[in-house]
């Protein structure tokens, strides 16, 4: 099985030249969007779609998807009988659209103001509990009806976002592997199509070509060709590619290190991600020249490849045993690994990619 959105722009500009789409899918909007992303564009394009004649329910975004904020909204947009639910922002605001629309049976929109994430394509949520731990993938029927990627909007937020993308698509690729090598099942449920496992292939293949380049545009707040390219590899091809090629380890410690408190409970999913799929390759046994190439790109990116750059003050037996046994848990994703992974294994590969940062750096820098 194979998902994506129905349909999936990007461009200069798009969302100010979107209100022909949008009025495919109704006239009456619920605009969900954070503080930031109605101070950046959420405001200017509400009277966007009131100039245009949509009726605009706009609603701030508490900051977390779970399941008290989704009851929240839910419970406006019924009472104003909204026909679409638009996800204004980052991977959290995206994820609770997609639930408000679910539970209101509602068209779902999905404009990202960062490329931060692969959320913005697929046909799950995350959902976490009121204090950010994780607590459950929720599951629907079909992807978005619309997905509108802004590169003019995108090319203005922090490079660090588009860096932690970047890692979120680099796991891409090598869980979609990892699911194939077990004969497992995506994250529709079913088997791969040789389409999904061709778009993780080719997410990884952009990502090599055009990283360098893409995040140096985004330090300079410009929207380049090879911005654009980096950009539709971390929401499209990313989001159509973890979905129908399935998630494995690097992912389920990204979930898992929600267990922890300090410094890593602040770090974005990218960065956490970053440190996952390193711990993936230890897990899988990786040839050096194979680890070093996903390191060397995640370095360059300023993402964390060890303990302190993770925000890992403790990094005890105990704490990291508790990451492993939530990694391993049967609701996660460990069980799709080709063999299988104890608590203890993960404990073991999260010191390996350590010990290995570590010497790397020490290396370089004397």
């Amino acid at each position: 099985m194979f998902g994506s959105p129905a349909s999936y722009i990007q461009g200069s500009d798009v969302l100010f030249k979107s209100a022909e789409y949008l009025a495919r899918l109704g006239n009456r909007v619920l605009l969900l969007a954070g503080p930031t992303s109605l101070r950046i564009v959420g405001n200017e394009f509400g009277d966007y779609l009131i100039n245009n004649d949509f009726t605009v329910t706009k609603v701030q975004f508490n900051g977390e998807s779970s399941e008290n904020e989704i009851k929240r909204v839910s419970k406006i947009g019924h009472d104003n009988h909204v026909e679409m639910v638009i996800g204004l922002g980052g991977g959290k605001t995206i994820d609770a659209a997609k639930a408000i629309a679910d539970n209101l049976s509602a068209k779902t929109v999905i404009l990202p103001t960062m490329a931060s994430t692969d959320a913005p394509c697929s046909r799950l949520s995350v959902i976490y509990q009121d204090n950010g731990e994780f607590d459950h993938y929720r599951f629907y029927n079909q992807n978005p009806d619309l997905v509108m990627v802004d590169t003019k909007v995108i090319a203005t937020a922090p490079a660090k976002l588009l860096a932690c993308g970047m890692a979120d698509a680099l796991a891409t690729n090598i869980e979609a592997q990892a699911v194939k090598k077990s004969h497992g099942l995506n994250m529709l449920g079913e088997h791969q199509t040789l389409v999904g496992l061709a778009v993780a292939q080719e997410c990884e293949n952009t990502l090599f070509a055009y990283g360098d380049e893409a995040y140096a545009a985004a330090i300079a707040h410009a929207d380049t060709k090879a911005f654009d390219r980096i950009v539709e590899a971390n929401t499209l091809m990313s989001g159509v590619g973890f979905e129908s090629g399935g998630l494995a380890a690097a992912h389920a410690i990204n979930d898992a290190l929600s267990v922890l408190n300090g410094p890593v409970h602040e770090r974005l999913h990218g960065e956490k991600v970053a440190f996952g799929l390193l711990t993936q390759l230890m897990l899988e046994g990786a040839a050096t020249e194979r680890f070093e190439k996903y390191f060397h790109f995640l370095k360059k990116l300023h993402l964390p490849t060890n303990f302190v750059e993770l925000g890992i003050e403790d990094p005890s037996e105990a704490n990291l045993l508790k990451v492993g046994k939530a990694a391993c848990a049967p609701n996660d994703t460990m069980n799709r690994m080709p063999f299988e992974v104890t608590p203890l294994d993960v404990v073991n590969a999260m010191r390996g990619v350590d010990a290995y940062s570590i010497a790397k750096y020490s290396a370089t820098h004397h």
